[in-house]
């Protein structure tokens, strides 16, 4: 099933939504870590009780001040606050290509200064630090994606439409789902994100960067994406997306503690692609540039090769060899398929790591 979704782009300013495509995959929702963000003991599993509105309302006392408004050049996200060192976790395009931010808390008492720690637009995150970290500051704790279940009730808190400590409740609708974005300047060729948590709460522009949250006072994912009605009409409403929280742990560890990504855990080819049509009429991915020593170069691919298959998946779009891709793991060997001068080649790569 494809259906379309854009970004959830920063709300306080007019900027044109982006057409993203998000097609199901097999496979769960990603890792299974527990953690809490400053260095606790793992989260227990969730669990809901009778008093169904008493849970909503302790969930959203205890998980709202984690929440930050997150203002980069002019435009409005969200932030999620990550550890007490003052890390905050949010999305690459909340960012984009700024390096310095204004961070709102919760309780609207103080605007604080921040940095950009890292950026990494493959996945749609980043994470940005407080200059001067304030005592008190509460991180979220982050829950066991092996545990997120469909039917599972599910808050979403952030800052949509520039209106502050915003939250909407729903359901996750779906788990395992890949997501591809469309290029932005930070990223050309586009995001294609892996293993996403679909739900059906609310979510606008200004949630970007926001909390996916159970009511076991858990954060399960990011808010990262809406569904925009196939024929261009307008947003679907009740089908957002969220990276899962074992992702989120994965990558900002990462970005924290070497200031990069180092191991993204997800294959490349160590190409760079966009759309073409080949002379005989089919569409496939171009590539535009391969990286010196990597697996496509090792494999003898060219600028100019044109790739129509990636193992038994038929390829017609970069967006397709990207979905594809993401269902593949570094050091795999597959076979691919590929026009050059008018003939169809195939050669076996040995996938590399995305970085």
């Amino acid at each position: 099933m494809e259906t379309t979704a854009r970004r959830l782009v920063p709300a306080a300013v007019a900027a044109a939504s982006l057409l993203l495509t998000a097609t199901a995959c097999t496979g769960g929702g990603g890792g299974s870590s527990a953690k809490s963000s400053d260095g606790g003991s793992a989260a227990p599993a969730p669990s809901v009780s009778n008093d169904l509105q008493t849970d909503y309302q302790n969930t959203v006392k205890a998980v709202l001040p984690s929440i930050v408004q997150i203002t980069a050049e002019g435009s409005l996200g969200t932030g999620i606050v990550y550890d007490t060192k003052g890390d905050i976790v949010t999305n690459a395009h909340v960012v984009g290509g700024a390096k310095s931010f204004q961070v709102t808390l919760s309780d609207q008492s103080k605007t604080l200064p921040a940095s950009l720690v890292y950026s990494y637009p493959a996945n749609d995150l980043a994470v940005i630090k407080l200059t001067s970290p304030p005592s008190g500051l509460k991180p979220a704790v982050f829950g066991d994606t092996t545990k997120v279940q469909v039917g599972q009730i599910v808050l979403a808190m952030g800052n949509p439409l520039g209106l502050s400590s915003s939250v909407t409740q729903g359901i996750v609708s779906a788990v395992g789902r890949t997501v591809s974005e469309a290029g932005t300047q930070e990223n050309p060729q586009g995001a294609t994100i892996p293993n996403m948590v679909q739900t059906s709460a609310a979510i606008n522009p200004g949630n970007s960067g926001g909390a996916l949250v159970n009511l076991s006072d858990q954060v399960i994912g990011v808010n990262t994406l809406a569904a925009v009605d196939s024929s261009g009409s307008g947003q679907a409403p009740g089908i957002g997306f969220a990276i899962p929280a074992a992702t989120v742990i994965n990558l900002a560890d990462q970005m924290i503690q070497s200031g990069k990504v180092t191991n993204s855990g997800r294959a490349a080819l160590g190409i760079t692609t966009r759309t073409v049509v080949t002379q005989g009429g089919s569409s496939g991915a171009g590539v535009v540039s391969v990286t010196p020593g990597g697996p496509a170069a090792t494999a003898g691919l060219q600028a100019g090769d044109v790739i129509t298959k990636l193992g038994d998946t038929p390829i017609d779009s970069a967006a397709t060899l990207s979905a594809a891709l993401a269902s593949e793991k570094p050091g795999d060997k597959v076979p691919v398929t590929f026009v050059r001068d008018g003939a169809s080649r195939t050669v076996t790569v040995t996938l590399g790591t995305l970085g």
